[in-house]
């Protein structure tokens, strides 16, 4: 008997609808977007964290997909880097 499930057998019981999938696609191309500026931006989560306001267990709970999160503390991250969150249409 096998102990431990594969990532597609516990995806089927989660069973997701697509606007739940969107969600989820979107939380973490923010975050992936939000590293990469910080990246871009050459600044450790310490540095980010001192401009932004954000403590730094915050900031690596974020980025390792620990935490979702919230749009005011998307905003403080991202200001400091230059750049802040927009309203687009979906594509269709």
């Amino acid at each position: 008997m096998r102990r431990f499930r594969t990532w597609e057998e516990v995806e089927k019981e989660l069973d997701f609808t697509p606007e739940e999938e969107a969600e989820i696609k979107l939380e973490m191309e923010l975050i992936e977007a939000t590293i990469q500026a910080r990246k871009n931006a050459n600044l450790t989560q310490r540095e980010l964290s001192k401009k932004s306001g954000v403590i730094q267990p915050s900031i690596a709970k974020i980025e390792s997909f620990k935490r979702s999160p919230q749009v005011d503390t998307l905003i403080k991250l991202l200001y400091p880097l230059g750049y802040t969150l927009g309203i687009v249409p979906l594509k269709k």
